[in-house]
């Protein structure tokens, strides 16, 4: 049982939810919430330490405290939060480098939760319709968040060999979505049209943001071990969830969608990765029976639900006319020269 519990990036919205949650619980005697910036809330019942985990002194923050159990929340999946690609793939892997090193000198910590992505899995044509937590990707990641935890997840492999005594539970969450919470995906179905790859309509499964906070205090308080994979049940397909949202759909070719992700970043709508738009072309689908039988969790809201949950934020398509039309232009324009250089190249599209 999580006696004394360090929680990293308190001051983004789920490690904030999660350290509350913990807070109040009866179970746990002590709450460390650690950040480089104070949380935009408060948080009963948690001590907030100001203190960068990239930084070494995380190791002095672990023995100041006698903390057992380390709540690895500052895996950051999108670069605008936080200043760009760079600052994030330097929190992401040397932050949870430093994170570990200190877990690993650390007299005291006994038990390691680490919130992963399903994204390491990647989307591929040659994908299984679901994954298991014993299967890897088709093809790896190229860049990005999905790359990060796939190092993210090596740096925690190694530190389990070094300290084979720390009970590791990684957990690999579907998109996580909701009426609060705001990620790629959420910017994505926020957009005033959605470009969508021509041709595909991919399965997605997401899980809503109050399971994602259920299952992160079981995850703390519990003792499973292993890889996790979390989502809510059944699927929903792109051009499903652009129904739901009340979007027009903008078919580009998969061809153009570094060039996609580069308008709507241009024009301050959303931050798209390549292999995000495989994502949307290829869907990824999570076996979760570790899920229920492992953890012992079961999702309160369907991959349907949490999305429709998540609709009832998102406002009519009615932004400025010159908005929509720099961004169907821009994508129609870049999609037309993909197909011409396509073409030239004899691929086809």
């Amino acid at each position: 049982m999580a006696s004394v519990v360090l929680v990293t990036g308190v001051s983004r919205y789920l490690g904030g939810l999660l350290a509350r949650r913990l807070g109040a619980d009866p179970g746990v005697e002590r709450v460390v919430g650690v950040d480089v910036i104070p949380p935009p809330n408060d948080l009963p019942g948690v001590e907030f330490v100001r203190a960068d985990i990239r930084n070494p002194m995380i190791s002095r923050v672990i023995e100041s405290t006698g903390v057992d159990t380390v709540v690895h929340m500052n895996v950051i999946a999108t670069p605008t939060f936080v200043g760009g690609r760079t600052p994030q793939k330097e929190i992401n892997v040397i932050g949870t480098m430093q994170l570990l090193a200190a877990c690993q000198k650390s007299s005291t910590v006994r038990r390691l939760v680490v919130k992963s992505s399903a994204a390491v899995y990647g989307s591929t044509p040659r994908d299984p319709a679901l994954f298991t937590e014993d299967m890897g990707a088709k093809r790896s990641p190229s860049g990005g968040f999905g790359k990060d935890s796939i190092e993210v997840e090596g740096y925690v492999r190694g530190f389990a060999r070094r300290r084979p005594d720390t009970d590791i539970l990684t957990l690999r969450f579907a998109n996580i979505i909701g009426p609060r919470i705001r990620t790629s995906i959420t910017d994505y179905f926020n957009l005033p049209v959605i470009p969508a790859p021509l041709g595909f309509d991919a399965r997605m499964q997401f899980m809503h943001e109050d399971d994602a906070i259920d299952a992160l205090a079981i995850a703390t308080t519990g003792d499973a071990t292993g890889v996790v994979n979390l989502a809510g049940d059944g699927v929903i397909t792109v051009y499903q969830a652009a129904a739901i949202v009340g979007r027009p759909v903008l078919p580009v070719p998969l061809q153009s969608a570094g060039i996609v992700g580069g308008v709507t970043k241009r024009l301050h709508l959303a931050d798209f990765s390549p292999d995000q738009m495989s994502f949307l072309a290829y869907g990824r689908g999570l076996d979760t029976t570790r899920m229920r039988e492992v953890l012992g969790f079961s999702p309160r809201w369907s991959s349907r639900g949490a999305f429709e949950d998540f609709a009832r934020t998102v406002g009519p398509a009615v932004p400025a006319v010159a908005a929509v039309g720099d961004l169907v232009g821009s994508v129609a324009g870049s999609a037309s020269q993909a197909v011409l250089r396509a073409l030239g190249s004899g691929r086809g599209v």
